[in-house]
């Protein structure tokens, strides 16, 4: 992914006002922090459903809580999102149709239809949006990606994200984690960069969700490679098992771990989006489009089952 340039940040009237809409583990622990540091952004108001939530969060980085989502929107220049697919969907909408450039979870919405009217508005509103997928702005993802495009000749590839967080305290209380598992949750990631790596995903030929929420799916690229792709949130790994490789003419090529904490990698896409906004651009190899297109691949996955 070629990362775009920030351009020299002005004095502090010229950060982007942002508001937080969620106050869940994820939202405290990377979101809020990262968006309070950056020195392009200036976090200024945080909703969530539970008011307690929101104001220990915007407490601990001096910022207010809006009474409701309508007045954070009319608040701010941009809205982050760290809410379930399903409530984004409608609040995501409302931030664009105001104007409001987004910063949005993944998955971006709970269904393709959602999906569409949800990058048909940022289109035609004109404002920038970015996706929360964080392995596409660690650097090592990068270096990979590159060096898989200059190559060329792949025929396939394999990914395994094996977890147990939905045995976790965190996460365990998850109503949307738990129903979906894996396939919402870690699946937008593992789709991503398969998808990037290997070109277009035009067909699931395959999928099952067995026990321990352990899902195998394959699919077929655009230009005939294959992949297949293993994930679960239900098993006792200790740490978190993340692999991606992919092979063809030159050999074989792999991606394991994750080097870049995940909040290394949220101000990195803060860079981007920054960069932005501040320059009229309002596309992004991770933007609402490709929020649309993971979101029609997840719903394929879903029919196959």
């Amino acid at each position: 992914m070629t990362r775009l340039t920030p351009s020299i940040l002005g004095p502090v009237e010229n950060q982007l006002r942002v508001g937080l809409i969620g106050a869940g583990g994820w939202a405290g622990r990377v979101h809020a922090p990262r968006l309070a540091d950056h020195p392009g952004v200036r976090l200024v108001s945080v909703w969530a459903r539970r008011p307690d939530a929101a104001e220990e969060i915007a407490g601990r980085h001096c910022a207010r809580v809006a009474a409701d989502p309508a007045e954070l929107i009319a608040e701010v220049d941009a809205v982050a999102f760290a809410v379930p697919p399903a409530v984004q969907a409608e609040l995501a909408l409302q931030a664009v149709r105001a104007g409001r450039h987004v910063i949005l979870e993944k998955p971006m919405t709970s269904t393709v239809d959602e999906a569409e009217r949800l990058a048909d508005a940022v289109a035609e509103a004109g404002v920038a949006s970015i996706l929360v997928l964080v392995r596409r702005f660690a650097h090592e993802t990068a270096e990979w990606l590159r060096a898989l495009h200059d190559l060329g000749g792949l025929a396939g590839g394999n990914a395994q994200w094996l977890s147990g967080a939905l045995m976790s305290e965190e996460y365990g209380n998850s109503a949307w984690r738990q129903e979906h598992g894996a396939l919402l949750d870690i699946g937008p990631h593992v789709i991503d960069l398969m998808d990037a790596a290997l070109g277009p995903i035009t067909e699931v030929v395959g999928a099952t969700r067995g026990g321990h929420d352990l899902w195998h799916i394959l699919f077929t690229h655009e230009g005939g490679a294959t992949s297949t792709i293993s994930m679960s949130l239900g098993l006792p790994m200790r740490p978190t098992v993340v692999e991606f490789s992919v092979y063809g003419d030159h050999g074989y090529r792999s991606l394991p771990g994750r080097d870049t904490p995940a909040d290394q990698c949220y101000t990195a896409l803060l860079d981007d989006f920054v960069a932005m906004v501040h320059s009229g651009t309002t596309s992004h190899p991770v933007d609402a489009r490709r929020g649309l297109h993971l979101q029609r691949v997840i719903d394929a996955v879903r029919e196959k089952l």
